[in-house]
C-alpha cells in the first residue's frame, strides 16, 4: 500500500484533535472544503472510514483511533528531526508550555537557575490558559493546573504545594489577625484558581463563613497574589506560586503551617515518547530540585 500524502495525515490529525473540520481548517490555514478533500483522499487510500458524524461533531471510528495513535508519534518524530536538522548541533531546544500563573510567578524568576545548570539547552516558554496538544511534536512539556486526570500522557505532579491565607506584612501590622474567625471581619480576596476555596478552608477550621463577601474577585492566581502583595487584603493562594514574594518579604502566611492545606495542583505533562529525551529528563529533575528547595525554605 502506498504512503498517503503528508498533508492528508496532518489534516486528519488536526480534525481528530479539534473534532471539527472548520477548526482544523482555521488551524491549518486552509478552507474547510480543502480539509474535507484531504480526509476523503486518506479514507480512500486506507479503504475504511476514519470518522463518523454525531450530534457533537466528528467522532473517530475504531480504525480512526488506531490510525491516530500510530501517526501521532510519527508526526512528532518528523517535527523533531526537522528541528535537529535546522538547529545548531551544540544546542538543544526545550519547548515548554505553562499555565500563566506558574510561568509568571514560579518559572520565570528561576530561569537563571536552569540556564546556569543547563547552558547547552535553549529554553523556549509559552503561556496560555489552554492545554496544548503534543501530536505535532512542537512542545516537549506542558505545565498544567488542575486535578491531573489527563489520559494518554505522562503526568508528574509537583509535590509539596500548599494553599494558605497570605497577606502583606504591612496589611497585618495595620489589621492584626489571631484566629481564622478574625478573617470574617477582614478584606478577603477571592480567586477562582486554587483547588481549595475560602468556603472549604473555613470549613476545615470550623468557622461558618456562608455569608462572607469578598472585596476583590479574580480568575487568575497571579492577580490575587499581586493584590495581596499591594496590601489590599488577604488571599487564599498557593505558597508555591507565592514563594518568590514570600522570600522577598512582600507576602507572609497569616497563620502557621498547620492551617495550610496540601494540594496536587500543578503537573508536568508530556507524551510517553518524550520521557527518554535528555532535555526533558533534565528539566523534570530541575523542577523537582527547585520545588524541594522551596520546601526547605
Amino acid at each position: 500500500m502506498r504512503i498517503p500524502p503528508l498533508k492528508a495525515i496532518i489534516a486528519f490529525e488536526s480534525v481528530a484533535r479539534t473534532k471539527s473540520v472548520n477548526r482544523a481548517a482555521d488551524e491549518l490555514g486552509l478552507t474547510a472544503s480543502a480539509v474535507s478533500h484531504q480526509l476523503s483522499n486518506l479514507e480512500s487510500i486506507i479503504g475504511q472510514a476514519l470518522f463518523q458524524r454525531s450530534g457533537r461533531g466528528l467522532v473517530l471510528t475504531p480504525t480512526g483511533e488506531r490510525y491516530l495513535a500510530d501517526v501521532t508519534g510519527s508526526l512528532a518524530d518528523l517535527s523533531r528531526a526537522t528541528e535537529r536538522a535546522s538547529s545548531r548541533t551544540d544546542v538543544e531546544i526545550l519547548r515548554v508550555h505553562s499555565s500563566p500563573s506558574f510561568g509568571l510567578m514560579w518559572l520565570l524568576p528561576r530561569l537563571s537557575s536552569f540556564q546556569e545548570a543547563n547552558d547547552d539547552i535553549q529554553l523556549n516558554v509559552a503561556c496560555s490558559y489552554e492545554n496544548v496538544s503534543f501530536s505535532n511534536g512542537f512542545y516537549d512539556i506542558d505545565v498544567r493546573h488542575g486535578y491531573g486526570n489527563w489520559t494518554n500522557v505522562e503526568v508528574k505532579t509537583v509535590r509539596g504545594e500548599f494553599i494558605a491565607p497570605l497577606a502583606s506584612p504591612k496589611y497585618l501590622a495595620q489589621h492584626p489577625v489571631k484566629t481564622p474567625e478574625d478573617l470574617l471581619s477582614h478584606r478577603l480576596i477571592f480567586s477562582e484558581s486554587p483547588l481549595v476555596q475560602w468556603k472549604q478552608w473555613f470549613g476545615r477550621t470550623g468557622v461558618s463563613a456562608a455569608h462572607k463577601t469578598f472585596d476583590f474577585s479574580f480568575d487568575r492566581s497571579y492577580m490575587s497574589l499581586e493584590t495581596a502583595a499591594l496590601g489590599l487584603g488577604i488571599a487564599l493562594e498557593s505558597l508555591m506560586l507565592a514563594s518568590v514574594k514570600i522570600r522577598e518579604g512582600l507576602l507572609v502566611p497569616v497563620f502557621d503551617a498547620s492551617f495550610a492545606v496540601e494540594v496536587g495542583a500543578h503537573h508536568l505533562v508530556y507524551p510517553a515518547q518524550n520521557a527518554d529525551l535528555p532535555r526533558v529528563e533534565r528539566f523534570l529533575a530541575w523542577i523537582e530540585r527547585e520545588a524541594a528547595a522551596d520546601l526547605r525554605g
